[in-house]
């Protein structure tokens, strides 16, 4: 994580942090110490993986990992979930994650509803600090990485985290496949 400027613990930059996000690294409590979540600064207008990968490298791309949310239908009921698949791929929605969830239909979430539900802004969507009660699929590979650069809630700054920690997240499914 050369490439930046700045690399902080995470709980030293609460203040930079949406509320969620902000309160779930304060409570922090699975295996690797709270610590190691790190925090960059970035510019919001490089939030976005593809813009951020031109601008410092693409390395970047397989060090990377996309968070969307994804709407699932059954019934009647709309469920939420996470999805979170290395940058280089893409989740797939209406084959693993529907069939994972029971729906009869599975798509991206509507964006207004994303940032409500999460408390956090288009662009810098993260599995931390999202509804406890949310199931978190994570590509396996995603799980495996040593290290992840992820969004911080915000379009502004960017999370570098252990595999292991997403996998521990509350909710968290770890998938064969999700990511293609």
């Amino acid at each position: 994580m050369d490439a930046f400027d700045e690399v902080r613990p995470a709980v030293e930059c609460l203040d930079l942090l949406v509320p969620p996000v902000a309160a779930a690294v304060r409570d922090w409590g699975g295996s690797v110490p709270a610590t190691d979540l790190l925090y960059v600064d970035t510019d919001p207008e490089r939030a976005d993986t593809a813009v951020l990968v031109k601008h410092y490298g693409p390395w970047l791309l397989e060090q990377s990992a996309n968070c969307v949310v994804v709407a699932a239908r059954r019934a009647g009921t709309t469920t939420l979930a996470a999805c979170l698949v290395l940058g280089h791929t893409r989740a797939d929605v209406n084959g693993v994650v529907r069939r994972h969830l029971g729906a009869r239909k599975a798509s991206f979430a509507p964006m207004d509803t994303a940032l409500a539900a999460t408390g956090m802004e288009y662009g810098g969507i993260t599995p931390i600090g999202l509804p406890a009660d949310w199931p978190v699929l994570m590509d396996a590979a995603v799980a495996d990485s040593p290290h992840l650069i992820i969004g911080s809630g915000s379009r502004r700054g960017k999370l570098i985290v252990p595999g292991k920690a997403l996998a521990e997240l509350p909710g968290a499914v770890v998938l064969a496949g999700l990511g293609g």
